[in-house]
């Protein structure tokens, strides 16, 4: 009965020992990330992002990225346009404090992924595929990506009016192990 009961405790800690080693890469975010937007009439950054970058090139599959961005952190430049920005009509700070990017889906293409998932912005959450790709040195890594958004897709602010409806996004996010 004991023999039996350690040959079973053995081949518990193999088993576990072999998915241990099959776990998609967990990276940490840098500080020096940059999240910045522009549009015609407006460009600006936010200072705060958070998230989850759980990625692997050979197991696609498996890998996942949670992105938060802390709407309060916006900088425009311009105190009066932040101040605008926070405000109900375009992104309803105090009731949407964030906004939130899921990816369900991480495929490879010819110049670097396109991962899909759920981008939610004020109250409003849309499927997107967003472009990126991921340059790795040894325990560091970078996750880049340049796209855009309809705004009004959304609910950000109204349609038309000094500020161009299309808002490109760049991101860059040192990432290490």
């Amino acid at each position: 009965m004991m023999k039996r009961s350690i040959s079973l405790m053995a081949l518990l800690l193999l088993i576990g020992g072999v998915f241990s080693f099959t776990q998609v890469k967990t990276w940490k975010i840098g500080k020096d990330y940059s999240v910045d937007f522009s549009a015609k009439g407006v460009n600006g950054i936010f200072k705060t992002l958070s998230g989850t970058v759980n990625f692997d090139e050979a197991k696609l599959s498996e890998s996942k990225l949670v992105f938060t961005i802390d709407v309060n952190s916006i900088n425009t430049g311009n105190g009066l346009q932040n101040k605008h920005a926070l405000g109900d009509e375009w992104f309803n700070a105090d009731k949407y404090p964030n906004i939130k990017f899921t990816s369900s889906s991480i495929e490879k293409k010819e110049k670097g992924y396109i991962a899909k998932g759920k981008l939610t912005v004020k109250d409003v959450t849309k499927e997107i595929s967003i472009p990126f790709t991921f340059t790795k040195s040894g325990s560091k890594g970078k996750i880049s990506s340049s796209f855009s958004i309809d705004r009004s897709t959304y609910n950000v602010g109204k349609a038309g009016g000094d500020v161009g409806n299309t808002i490109k996004i760049n991101i860059a996010i040192p990432v290490t192990k």
